[in-house]
C-alpha cells in the first residue's frame, strides 16, 4: 500500500479528527451499543417510546444508514487514502462530514417537531461527501477496478433516498423492500472487499500461501448479489428466478470462501472473526434458497446475517483498523475475542433461534441485544483512549 505520510511532520490537528476512521468507529460503535437496548425499551415497553420517528422504520433504518453507513464511511476513507496515495477528509473537513451523520441520527432519535426533511438532509450531505471524496481519489489515481465502490455507495444514497420517502408517504411496504435491498447492496459491497482483505491478512499472519481467486467464480458472486438487490426492490423475492439467484450466490460464495485457508485460521480470532462472520453470509442465502421465503423467515434469517455478517465484519474491521492505523500491533491490542464471540452468538439468538422456538422470541430478543451492547460496549471502553490519542510513532494519521 502506498505510504503518504511524512514522518517530519508532526501532526497539528486533534486527533479524533487525523483520519477518517476514528471518529466513525468510536461512534459509529458507541451508537450500536446504545440503539439496540434503545430499540428493545421501544418495542418492550412502548409506553416509554421517545424516538421521533415509528420504531418499527427508526430500528432497521438507523442499524443501516446510522450505524453499518458510519463504518463502511470510516473505513473507506481510510482505505481509499493507501490504495490511491490520495488524502481524504482531515480536520474541520471530517469533522463536518461526521456532524452531519451525528445530526442525522439526533434529529430521528429525539422527541421533537423537528421536519423530516432534516434528518434526510444531514444524511443525503453525509454520505454525498463520502462519496464524492472516493470517487474523486480513485480518479484522481485512475484506479478503475475500484470504481463500483463510489458507483455502490450511489446507488445506497439513493435507497436511503427512497427510504425517507416512504416514512413521509407512510408507505412502510416500500420501506421494508428498500431496507432489504440495501442489506443485499452491503453484502455485495463487503463479498467485494471481503474477497481482497480476509484472504490476504490470513496468508499474510501465517505465512501460507495465498491461493490467487478465480475470476469467474468472484463475478458470479457479485452479479448474483446485484441481481437480489434488484429484485427485491421490485419485490420479487418471492419468486423461482429469485430462488435460483439466492442458490447461485451461495455456492459462489462458499466456493470463494473455499480457497481462503478458513481452517489456518481458527488459530488467530483476529482472522476467524472474519472468516465465521462472513460464513453467515452465504448460509442465509442458502436458508432462503430452501425454505419459502415468508415474511417471518425473511426477517430472522436477514437479521442472522445483519447481525453475524455485517456486525461481525464490522468490529473485527474496526479492531483491526484502529490498531494498525495508530501504529500499534495489530495482533498485540486489547483482547476481543470475547465480544467476537458474543456476536456470533448474538447472531444466532436473533436470527435462528426464533425459527426453532419462536414462543421465546422475547428471551432470544434481549439475549441477542445484551450479547451485540456487550461486543460494542467492550470495544467503545478498550478503544476510546487509542482513538482520541495520537500515533506513538508521531506520523499523522
Amino acid at each position: 500500500m502506498l505510504n503518504i505520510d511524512d514522518p517530519n511532520n508532526q501532526p497539528t490537528t486533534a486527533a479524533i479528527w487525523q483520519l477518517g476512521f476514528r471518529p466513525f468507529f468510536l461512534f459509529g460503535a458507541l451508537f450500536a451499543a446504545l440503539a439496540i437496548p434503545a430499540w428493545l425499551v421501544t418495542l418492550y415497553l412502548p409506553e416509554y417510546a421517545w424516538v421521533n420517528v415509528p420504531p418499527l422504520w427508526w430500528h432497521p433504518h438507523e442499524l443501516i444508514f446510522g450505524f453499518a453507513m458510519a463504518i463502511i464511511a470510516g473505513f473507506l476513507l481510510t482505505a481509499v487514502k493507501n490504495w490511491t496515495g490520495q488524502h481524504t477528509y482531515s480536520g474541520w473537513q471530517l469533522a463536518i462530514v461526521f456532524g452531519c451523520w451525528a445530526m442525522a441520527r439526533v434529529l430521528l432519535f429525539v422527541p421533537s417537531s423537528i421536519p423530516l426533511e432534516f434528518a434526510a438532509l444531514f444524511d443525503f450531505i453525509f454520505m454525498a461527501a463520502v462519496i464524492s471524496k472516493i470517487f474523486q481519489c480513485i480518479v484522481k489515481a485512475k484506479q478503475w477496478r475500484n470504481i463500483a465502490i463510489p458507483i455502490g455507495l450511489s446507488f445506497a444514497l439513493l435507497i436511503n433516498g427512497i427510504s425517507y420517502w416512504a416514512l413521509a408517504t407512510q408507505d412502510y411496504f416500500l420501506a421494508s423492500n428498500t431496507w432489504l435491498a440495501m442489506m443485499f447492496m452491503i453484502a455485495l459491497l463487503i463479498s467485494f472487499i471481503g474477497g481482497r482483505v480476509i484472504p490476504f491478512f490470513t496468508s499474510a499472519k501465517l505465512n501460507i500461501e495465498r491461493k490467487n481467486p478465480i475470476v469467474w467464480l468472484d463475478l458470479l458472486a457479485f452479479s448474483s448479489l446485484a441481481i437480489l438487490v434488484v429484485v427485491t426492490l421490485l419485490n420479487a423475492l418471492n419468486t423461482p428466478f429469485a430462488q435460483a439467484c439466492l442458490l447461485i450466490a451461495s455456492a459462489a460464495t462458499f466456493g470463494r470462501m473455499s480457497r481462503w485457508q478458513f481452517k489456518a485460521s481458527l488459530q488467530e480470532p483476529m482472522l476467524w472473526s472474519l472468516q465465521l462472520s462472513y460464513m453467515c453470509l452465504p448460509i442465509t442465502l442458502l436458508v432462503m434458497a430452501i425454505l419459502t421465503p415468508t415474511p417471518f423467515v425473511v426477517k430472522n434469517i436477514m437479521h442472522f446475517f445483519a447481525i453475524g455478517t455485517i456486525a461481525g465484519v464490522c468490529l473485527s474491521m474496526i479492531t483491526r483498523v484502529s490498531l494498525g492505523h495508530t501504529g500499534r500491533d495489530i495482533y498485540q491490542g486489547p483482547n476481543m475475542t470475547g465480544p467476537f464471540i458474543y456476536m456470533l452468538f448474538a447472531a444466532f439468538s436473533r436470527g435462528v433461534m426464533p425459527l426453532i422456538q419462536p414462543e421465546f422470541m422475547a428471551e432470544w430478543h434481549l439475549l441477542s441485544g445484551l450479547l451485540w451492547t456487550a461486543a460494542f460496549g467492550h470495544f467503545v471502553f478498550h478503544f476510546s483512549k487509542i482513538l482520541f490519542s495520537y500515533r506513538p510513532d508521531g506520523r499523522p494519521g
